[in-house]
């Protein structure tokens, strides 16, 4: 590991971490498809859109997550056997109505978020910051998509939470 000057115990709990990642994020981009081709119904348009745009986006981070293990001097898992084994998502059929399909995506989002900090907080114990800097920024993504089919998921008469906007107003 002389060429990056970290420590390889460190990095090879970055790198299980990032390997589990890797099997979330396959697992999550098949789901995406899954969800693309089988939407019906009055969300078709929205949903077959933003599936896509989605799992555009999978496909890069499952590029990216496999070239920083690499980067970091090890194998990334590439058997869909070992990703079922090791991820935190479990497949599902895409056969569900548009509210299943968002509701189960916001769930997975949770879970590959989790998986994210686990990532975050072993590379910054190995004083990584290329992999600090890289999952830092999938959190932003990740957190913008959850609140965007959030939005979705919410009735029309719903409201948010509107504290910062009555603090705003003593100022």
């Amino acid at each position: 590991m002389n060429y990056l000057n970290l420590n390889e115990e460190q990095i090879s709990s970055v790198t299980l971490e990032l390997n589990i990642l890797l099997a979330d994020y396959n697992l999550y981009y098949q789901k995406l498809r899954g969800y693309h081709w089988n939407i019906l119904g009055k969300s078709f348009f929205d949903l077959h859109e933003k599936f896509e745009e989605m799992y555009d986006d999978a496909k890069l981070k499952v590029d990216e997550i496999a070239e920083r293990v690499l980067t970091l001097g090890q194998h990334p898992v590439s058997q869909f056997s070992a990703y079922l084994e090791m991820s935190n998502l479990k497949e599902k059929s895409p056969l569900v109505s548009d509210k299943e399909m968002v509701e189960d995506l916001i769930t997975d989002h949770g879970k590959i978020l989790n998986q994210m900090r686990t990532v975050i907080e072993k590379a910054d114990a190995a004083g990584d910051e290329g992999t600090i800097d890289l999952i830092g920024a999938y959190i932003r993504e990740l957190e913008k998509f959850s609140w965007m089919l959030n939005a979705w998921y919410k009735n029309t008469n719903d409201t948010l939470k509107t504290s910062s906007m009555e603090q705003a107003k003593s100022y």
